[in-house]
């Protein structure tokens, strides 16, 4: 449950939540973040969300037989591996942005330089474009969980559009919208799981 409710979260308290242009001068995202609390806590709040990120998609590898289990496995795995990359995104873009934050006037401005390498991904934070592996794991996870009868068409559809509502990025209204419409499904998903109800049609699980 707590997955889709910390991304929404975060999402939501990102400044300019309504416009759809994405910022790439590292001046324009300065004027973002710099003494914006609510920008490093938003962003903060979707590192957190890491953890419950990598429970969501290693308790659904335990329908690991029947129908929709090799979809339920590669994509558990694809979308965990996309949670471990968000981490190195948000720590990379988010707690280094808080530090330059502390900066007095006259030197922030001069690491606008170093400001527009991470803002490019620059170097290795190439990798960060990885992170697309996240919502398209988890989509083809979804999709095997209702091949399996471990959830419902219509629920594995909300969570899929969801998730691929998380490719749009930088552009927080359409990833808002995605992580509230994961909210419909993963929140009962979770409701179930915590009642012990979270079952295969067939029965079949392993004792993970």
């Amino acid at each position: 449950m707590a997955f889709p409710v910390m991304l929404l979260l975060g999402f939501l308290l990102h400044p300019n939540l309504l416009s759809f242009e994405l910022v790439t001068d590292a001046a324009a995202w300065a004027e973002e973040f710099r003494g914006n609390a609510t920008f490093h806590l938003g962003h903060l709040i979707v590192l957190f969300t890491v953890p419950p990120i990598l429970v969501v998609g290693a308790r659904c590898l335990r329908f690991d037989r029947g129908r929709g289990a090799a979809l339920i496995f590669a994509g558990g795995i694809a979308g965990m591996f996309g949670a471990f990359i968000l981490a190195v995104d948000k720590g990379a873009l988010t707690l280094v942005l808080s530090a330059f934050d502390s900066l007095p006037d006259a030197e922030f401005m001069a690491i606008y330089p170093a400001l527009q390498a991470l803002l490019d991904r620059a170097g290795l934070l190439g990798i960060v474009h990885l992170l697309v592996l996240l919502p398209l794991g988890f989509a083809v996870q979804a999709v095997g969980l209702a091949r399996a009868g471990v959830i419902e068409k219509w629920t594995a559809g909300v969570i899929v559009a969801g998730l691929l509502m998380l490719l749009a990025g930088d552009i927080e209204i359409i990833t808002s919208v995605g992580a509230a419409l994961m909210c419909v499904g993963y929140v009962p998903m979770g409701i179930r799981e915590l009642r012990g109800q979270l079952t295969p049609a067939g029965g079949y699980m392993s004792e993970m």
